[in-house]
C-alpha cells in the first residue's frame, strides 16, 4: 500500500514539474490558461469522484465555504502570477522562487496565528533569502534586468498567494481533501473568468487552434486533474515528512527541463543558491525530530 502512494505521489510531482515547459508553449493569455485550468480540473476530479463513487460532502463543504472561496481565488491569481514568472524569467528561476511558500507560511504562521518562530524555522528563512540571492545572480551580475526582474517577483508573488491558501487551509475543518480541492479549483475558475475577459479581453477565446486547444486541455486533464487526484490519493498513506522529501521531485525536474530542453542556463552561484532555497523549504516542513536526524 505504502508503495503504491509512494509511486501516485512521484507520478503527481514529475506532472507538475513539467508545467512550466507546456506553459512556455501555450502562447496565451496567463488568465486564460489559469481559468481553463481550474474549469477542466474541476470536471476531471468530479468525474473520478463519481467514478470511485466518492460523493462530495455538502455539509463539510458549507461549514468551510468562506474559507475554500477565499482560498480558491487566491489560487487562481497564484496560478497567474506563476505563469507571468515563466515568461519573464527563466522556467527554473521562476519555479524556485514559488519554493519560497514555505518560508512565508512560517513567517506568516509566526505573524498571524502566533506560531513560535523556532531558530531552526529562522536559520531556514535566512538560508532562503541567501540562496535567492544566488538564484536572482545579483551576486555575480549586479542587480538583475528589469524582465528578469519582473519575472523573479512575480514568483515571489506567486509564493505568497500559494503561502496564503497554506495558512487559510489550517483553519479548514472536517472536509475531504477532494471535496476541498473541487471547490477550490472551481472557486478559482469563477473568480478568474471575469477578470481574464476585463483586463486580457476575449480575443484570445475566439481565435483558438486545434494545436493550442489540445495542450490547453492538457493542461487542465493531466497538469489539475490527474495529477491533484494522484497527489491526494497517495498523501493518506504517508508520512508528512515523506510527502515533504517526495513533493521535492517536482522543482528538481522543472529545473532540469529548464535546462536540458529550454536551454536555460544556471551558474555555479545560481545551482548554489537553488540548493539553499530547496534545503531550507524542505527541512522548514519536516517535523522538529526528523530535521534533527537529518543533520
Amino acid at each position: 500500500m505504502k508503495h503504491m502512494a509512494k509511486l501516485r505521489l512521484v507520478a503527481a510531482m514529475l506532472i507538475f514539474g513539467t508545467i512550466g515547459l507546456f506553459v512556455r508553449y501555450l502562447n496565451l493569455p496567463s488568465g486564460m490558461i489559469a481559468c481553463v485550468r481550474g474549469l477542466v480540473g474541476t470536471l476531471v476530479l468530479l468525474l473520478i469522484m463519481a467514478l470511485l463513487r466518492k460523493r462530495p460532502s455538502l455539509a463539510a463543504i458549507k461549514k468551510n465555504l468562506l474559507r475554500l472561496l477565499l482560498s480558491g481565488a487566491f489560487i487562481g491569481f497564484n496560478w497567474i502570477l506563476l505563469f507571468e514568472a515563466y515568461r519573464y524569467t527563466t522556467v527554473s528561476t521562476a519555479t524556485l522562487c514559488y519554493y519560497m511558500a514555505p518560508i512565508f507560511v512560517v513567517l506568516g504562521a509566526a505573524l498571524l496565528l502566533r506560531e513560535k518562530l523556532t531558530a531552526r524555522k529562522l536559520l531556514c528563512v535566512l538560508v532562503a533569502l541567501v540562496g535567492m540571492v544566488g538564484v536572482s545572480g545579483m551576486a555575480e551580475n549586479g542587480l538583475p534586468t528589469l524582465a528578469e526582474a519582473q519575472g523573479i517577483l512575480f514568483g515571489l508573488g506567486a509564493a505568497l498567494l500559494y503561502a496564503s491558501v497554506m495558512l487559510l487551509n489550517k483553519g479548514l475543518r472536517e472536509i475531504d481533501a477532494y471535496d476541498k480541492t473541487v471547490v477550490q479549483l472551481a472557486a478559482a475558475a469563477l473568480v478568474i473568468l471575469p477578470y481574464t475577459l476585463a483586463v486580457e479581453g476575449g480575443g484570445a477565446w475566439l481565435s483558438l487552434d486545434l494545436p493550442t486547444l489540445l495542450l490547453l486541455l492538457l493542461v487542465g486533464v493531466v497538469h489539475t486533474g490527474l495529477a491533484y487526484f494522484l497527489y491526494f490519493g497517495a498523501m493518506g498513506g504517508l508520512h508528512a515528512q515523506t510527502v515533504a522529501i517526495l513533493s521535492y521531485i517536482d522543482p528538481a525536474v522543472a529545473v532540469l527541463l529548464s535546462m536540458l530542453v529550454l536551454h536555460e542556463g544556471m551558474t555555479p552561484l545560481g545551482l548554489g543558491g537553488a540548493v539553499l532555497v530547496l534545503l531550507a523549504a524542505l527541512v522548514s516542513e519536516l517535523p522538529a525530530k526528523t530535521a534533527k536526524k537529518s543533520r
